[in-house]
């Protein structure tokens, strides 16, 4: 017998015939309100945190929203989007562009679940929500149902039917790569706001 051989069948007598299974994972328990701890985190993120008592303000929200910082009326949603069927014509001036947003544009978007822990949004791409306007706009307006705030990562990923991308956001696009100095907008939104409705 070779000395190759004589590794191999070493190797081979070593191998495991299966391993056993880790347990399932289960997420530390936390104490406390989701929605307080996601709004807290996400602010340390640089998101602007609003919370609605009901979809009802969401429109006049925004409008305010774009107002205050001297944005135009307008915003993009992607056209199968179910926030397409907000009512836009309630509140005066405010107008909806269903084209791709561009890099000085304001662009809205539902957010599937979000995370407490991190203070991030959690967007399953599907036919009304390309995860590529996620990158595009100069300003991303978020809404998520707090109802779908989560305390962990692994809470969503058990939760939800993931699709072909799962992209997680936390507050705005940023980089550090130039002289270590924080540059926000650098792959995608300059800001983001977060509107948390309660109902």
């Amino acid at each position: 017998m070779s000395a190759r051989e004589d590794i191999l069948s070493a190797i081979r007598a070593r191998r495991l015939t299966s391993a056993p299974r880790p347990a399932p994972y289960a997420a530390p328990a936390q104490a406390g309100d989701v929605v307080a701890r996601f709004a807290a985190r996400a602010q340390s993120a640089n998101a602007d945190i609003r919370i609605l008592d009901s979809a009802a303000d969401i429109l006049s929200t925004i409008a305010a929203i774009l107002r205050d910082r001297n944005l135009a009326a307008i915003v993009h949603v992607a056209p199968d989007s179910p926030l397409a069927g907000l009512t836009w014509n309630s509140v005066p001036g405010l107008t909806v562009e269903r084209s791709a947003p561009g890099p000085d544009d304001a662009a809205l978007a539902g957010a599937d679940y979000a995370i407490a822990e991190t203070g991030t949004l959690a967007y399953l791409a599907a036919q009304g929500a390309p995860a590529s306007w996620h990158f595009r706009p100069g300003l991303e307006i978020a809404i998520v149902k707090a109802g779908t705030i989560l305390p962990h990562l692994e809470s969503v990923l058990a939760r939800a039917a993931l699709p072909h991308t799962l992209n997680l956001v936390t507050g705005p696009s940023r980089t550090g790569d130039i002289e270590q100095t924080l540059e926000l907008g650098a792959h995608g939104p300059k800001a983001l706001v977060v509107l948390i409705v309660r109902e």
